[in-house]
């Protein structure tokens, strides 16, 4: 009589590894709470020079200089000076319009630039993309001289215009709008030709729409860029105190600086920006989170 041998039967591949136990809660709690504390320290760290601003606004003029971290008593007289001294209301809407239209224009032509880099393939494309992205990394220094003596040819110096003009687009918005595009899906716009829509069409009917977060979230960061500028629009606006930036050195001279009225312009000045980040930031979240996508 044969036997035959059969070899053992291999050990099951299927079975996959136990799984690793979860982090006692204990321990997992510790975590939580050690990041809540390092977030809370560094939310308090960012916020302290805006709570000093507005501490020093509070104070009396003669203790502007005061090292207490509480002004006590109150005071609004620093506040009255700044609206006696200059046109406060005048700047801030001169500041906002000009930002506005800075903004608004950057967006309308990083819109176009980053739509054409997207969907169109042609010659010199990358060449020329990196050339927007060679302008966004060359310093403001090196094109200063040049844009000052074109704004002075044209007799745009001491006027808004001449701060407008040289600041119509915006190389970082191009870079960070033709990222959304490139992951726009294809088949949304391949649709839109199947229905007889144009490019033009197709851009402000079915791009538009659905990079709203996106256009939003650059549109405020923007917005804020003009705002904050003071650089060109000092160099602009020699003897003009159009814009808030250029108000609040008003208040430094050679004869001794104001840091109470400085303080509390700047006070005023950050509330537009504060105002307008509260109530568009959900926005800015949805754009960096869903890529611009709803």
């Amino acid at each position: 009589m044969a036997f035959v041998l059969l070899d053992p039967a291999p050990p099951s591949t299927s079975a996959s590894a136990p799984p690793e136990a979860p982090a006692p809660p204990r321990r997992r709690n510790r975590r939580v709470a050690l990041g809540h504390i390092v977030l809370a320290a560094l939310a308090l760290f960012s916020i302290f020079p805006v709570y000093w601003m507005f501490a020093t606004a509070l104070r009396r003029p003669e203790d502007s200089l005061s090292g207490s971290p509480v002004p006590w008593p109150l005071n609004l007289d620093n506040f009255r000076y700044v609206f006696d001294t200059i046109p406060m209301l005048s700047m801030l809407t001169n500041t906002f319009a000009m930002a506005f239209v800075v903004a608004i224009s950057q967006l309308f032509v990083a819109l176009l630039a980053s739509y054409a880099f997207a969907r169109w393939d042609f010659v010199g494309k990358r060449l020329l993309f990196l050339l927007f992205v060679g302008s966004w990394l060359v310093p403001f220094q090196v094109t200063m001289i040049p844009n000052y003596l074109l704004i002075s040819q044209m007799g745009l110096l001491d006027t808004v215009a001449g701060v407008v003009l040289p600041n119509l687009c915006s190389a970082f918005g191009v870079m960070l709008l033709r990222q959304h595009l490139e992951a726009f899906p294809r088949e949304l716009l391949d649709a839109s030709e199947m229905d007889g829509q144009g490019a033009w069409a197709s851009l402000w009917k079915v791009i538009v729409p659905n990079m709203r977060p996106a256009l939003a979230a650059l549109g405020i960061m923007l917005f804020i860029s003009a705002w904050n500028e003071y650089l060109w629009p000092s160099l602009v606006l020699r003897n003009s105190d159009a814009l808030v930036q250029i108000g609040i050195r008003s208040f430094l001279g050679a004869e001794g600086n104001n840091w109470g009225a400085v303080m509390a312009a700047s006070g005023i000045a950050c509330l537009p920006i504060f105002l307008i980040y509260i109530f568009l930031q959900r926005h800015v979240v949805d754009a960096f989170v869903r890529s611009g996508l709803k």
